[in-house]
């Protein structure tokens, strides 16, 4: 008796939803379907989704006016030490994301690095200028354990 084929890219993927209805729209014998196939399909399918689907950037100006207004002395603050660490701290977030999921993109890895090395100048010169003032962004933030 022949084993049928477990679609693995299917069954353990979060756009399985999407895949079966390609599949069932684009190939009527689903089980006929090779593991090639499902592969090319699978790849298509995540890079139409990843292009056409998010259309939003991660820091838009909402998002950075939000930053300013928590953090700043008000929403229009964007010079202030620690309205520029929390933005900072933002993008270090983001990118450490990018770099965890994408651990061959030098590029963006040394621009993390150079975000951190930035944002240790500016928690430096608050540490040097006003104590409390660096205390309180630190706690707010909860960079330093």
């Amino acid at each position: 008796m022949r084993r049928e084929k477990t679609h693995s890219a299917v069954n353990n993927s979060p756009l399985a939803v999407v895949y079966c209805q390609l599949f069932a729209t684009f190939a009527p014998d689903f089980q006929r379907v090779s593991h090639s196939a499902e592969r090319i399909l699978a790849r298509w399918i995540t890079h139409y989704l990843l292009l056409y689907t998010k259309n939003t950037m991660y820091l838009d100006s909402a998002k950075k006016a939000e930053i300013f207004a928590e953090f700043g002395a008000s929403a229009t603050d964007t010079g202030s030490c620690e309205s520029q660490v929390a933005l900072l701290t933002y993008r270090i977030q983001h990118l450490t994301q990018h770099v965890r999921a994408n651990h061959k993109d030098y590029v963006t890895n040394r621009a993390l690095v150079k975000l951190v090395g930035q944002r240790r100048r500016f928690l430096a010169y608050l540490k040097r200028k006003d104590i409390e003032r660096y205390r309180a962004i630190i706690k707010k933030l909860g960079l330093r354990k």
